[in-house]
């Protein structure tokens, strides 16, 4: 059984009381809250291991609450509950520090996974290699390589690759990959990551045209998705 500790902050008691149970089923250790104040004072006194965080909340919206966590220095992950057609919505939580969102009404099962894969990542630490397909990014050596063969990255292929392999399973906004890959200081179109995701997809894509690493969230960026 799990120890690890979820924070679930949404004002619908129907949902919270159906994500309390599922959680703690799995094992979960699971503290409620029905408003963002709330939600925000147990964050940072409990430090919990993940946070449930819907937008819309009592006395302190999502984008507050997420806000000022990471601007404590908490890094666990941050996943937020969106309506649909809150595309801008979404866009601002994930620049504001959330990992990433699931659009009402949710599959229970899809959260449960994402959580999980959250989880499992934050357990691991560190890597110094990363594996996805046939594929091994060696971070000491800089290099990708597939079974033996050496794939030649340029240097902004190869961080926006480490990147996304880092940040495996969250949703990144355009302006989020330009800060890490490009710098904020560099001014940079979301044209710029568009295209050096079109020539990363080339080299690593069974099917450029069909990807199945690099996933396209409409309106939002990307997130990558590694396959066994």
């Amino acid at each position: 059984m799990t120890e690890e500790t979820i924070l679930v902050i949404e004002d619908d008691p129907a949902l919270t009381r159906g994500l309390k149970d599922n959680f703690q089923s799995r094992g979960y250790f699971v503290h409620c809250a029905a408003d963002g104040k709330t939600g925000l004072d147990i964050a940072l006194d409990v430090n919990p291991d993940l946070i449930i965080l819907d937008i819309m909340l009592p006395k302190m919206n999502g984008y507050d609450v997420c806000e000022i966590i990471r601007e404590a220095k908490l890094e666990m992950p941050i996943i937020m509950l969106t309506a649909k057609g809150q595309e801008k919505d979404i866009v601002r939580g994930l620049n504001l520090g959330a990992d990433d969102y699931v659009t009402k009404p949710f599959s229970i099962n899809e959260l449960l996974a994402r959580v999980q894969a959250f989880l499992r990542r934050a357990a691991e630490g560190v890597q110094e290699s990363y594996y996805f397909g046939e594929f091994k990014l060696e971070t000491s050596s800089h290099r990708l390589l597939r079974e033996d063969t050496e794939i030649p990255l340029t240097p902004k292929e190869y961080d926006l690759l480490q990147l996304f392999l880092n940040r495996s399973g969250r949703a990144l906004t355009r302006d989020e990959i330009i800060n890490v890959v490009w710098g904020i200081n560099i001014f940079v179109t979301p044209r710029s990551v568009d295209r050096c995701v079109t020539t990363l997809r080339k080299k690593i894509e069974p099917d450029p045209a069909r990807p199945t690493f690099i996933r396209t969230i409409m309106d939002v960026g990307y997130r990558f998705e590694i396959r066994a």
